[in-house]
């Protein structure tokens, strides 16, 4: 059986290639993809395959039933594309200004879609279920996955597996690893009430700019003095917004930044540090502050047994030439919520080279090979769940 879906997945390639291209011409922001997600029901609908749409929000989700009794397995794509204008000279390049597929989400999309197609073909040699769990807005927190999984995405589901297309790895590659594989993610806002006043009489004002400053410097510390080395941590001041004129001193000044960690005992550290830091470094300043903290995506945390059983899929699937134990990834991903509810594991696909424009870049693209490649791990490890 796993000969017949690896030659009919060959067979609709070039279907997933074009499906990939028209999304990534056609993109939309997360929480507004209205037209990408009438785009993929009405591709399961032409199938005959049973799909609900408006799943906690835009999701979309779908079911193979096989004609023998088995688990039930769920696959995972996200749709949502980024505020960001394409600057690719492709023919497929965005005809949204000012969006685009700069994560391969269309990439994600169009190989599930393909998958789906060629498992219904199959499904009288199925056991068990397949779920579909087409995901909207995983860039934009409160992301799509919670919503869903309220909504029943997971209901009666064993197992769920997902993977993401990573153009800065080599193509033909499979990267995953048992724990902590992605990062949690989270935002926080600090804004430095000051007294602003004329530039030449500094003594009459409380200077908000110098006191942010002094903050940006002192929050540095939190990695370096509060966790343990042995913990892995980031803290990144990613936006400082003080807009005067060259002879005003700013009575505000705005800072947004990020917080990844994997520890969760180490994620409340910081929060707890950075209100401190706040707190003493605007006291010192006399100065007064609003911070905001939110917390967004929880770490991925790979199961074990599913996670071995993953990567010896990837060692028999068409297309893969190396399984390797990656180290894990600083950046965020909602996947983490399923992982919560179900056993399963996330991986990444090899999608490029190192060379390539990395994710959220405005020339990012991937090697589509790499759908294929993605699809026969799935479909193995699908149909592989089931003995």
């Amino acid at each position: 059986m796993l000969e017949k879906l690896y030659a009919q997945l060959q067979q609709n390639y070039q279907d997933m290639v074009s499906i990939r291209r028209y999304l990534h011409q056609h993109p939309e922001l997360s929480f507004q993809e209205v037209n990408t997600a009438r785009y993929i029901k009405s591709y399961y609908e032409k199938l005959g395959i049973s799909v609900t749409g408006n799943v906690g929000g835009n999701g979309v989700v779908a079911k193979i039933i096989g004609s023998k009794p088995g688990k039930t397995v769920a696959l995972r794509a996200d749709f949502d594309a980024l505020p960001i204008q394409d600057e690719k000279d492709v023919p497929y390049k965005s005809l949204v200004p000012g969006v685009m597929h700069a994560c391969g989400h269309d990439a994600h999309t169009a190989t599930l879609l393909i998958l789906a197609k060629v498992l219904n073909e199959m499904r009288n040699e199925l056991n068990g279920t397949i779920v579909l769990i087409h995901q909207h807005a995983e860039e934009y927190a409160p992301g799509g996955a919670k919503s869903m999984i309220e909504a029943g995405c997971l209901d009666g589901v064993d197992a769920i597996f997902g993977t993401h297309l990573w153009a800065t790895l080599p193509t033909g590659t499979i990267h995953t690893k048992v724990g902590p594989i992605m990062a949690a993610a989270d935002r926080f806002e600090i804004t430095i009430n000051g007294r602003g006043g004329h530039g030449a009489h500094p003594h009459t004002t409380k200077d908000a700019i110098v006191t942010a400053s002094q903050l940006v410097v002192n929050l540095q510390q939190i990695v370096s003095r509060k966790v343990n080395p042995l913990e892995s941590a980031v803290v990144s001041i990613g936006s400082f917004i003080a807009d005067n004129a060259f002879n005003v001193i700013a009575d505000k000044a705005k800072l947004i930044g990020t917080v990844r960690t994997f520890n969760e005992e180490i994620r409340s550290l910081i929060e707890e540090e950075i209100e401190k830091i706040v707190k003493g470094t605007c006291l010192t300043n006399d100065c007064t502050y609003e911070h905001v903290f939110t917390r967004g995506y929880p770490a991925v945390v790979n199961h074990r047994e599913e996670t071995q059983f993953l990567m010896s899929c990837a060692s028999a699937a068409p297309g893969v030439e190396e399984v390797l134990d990656t180290p894990p990834q600083m950046a965020g991903e909602d996947f983490a919520y399923y992982l919560q509810h179900v056993k399963g594991t996330f991986f990444f696909t090899g999608a490029g080279s190192k060379d390539a424009y990395p994710h959220h870049h405005p020339k990012f693209d991937i090697d589509e090979k790499a759908m294929l490649i993605a699809a026969n791990t799935l479909g193995t490890a699908v149909l592989l769940y089931q003995k």
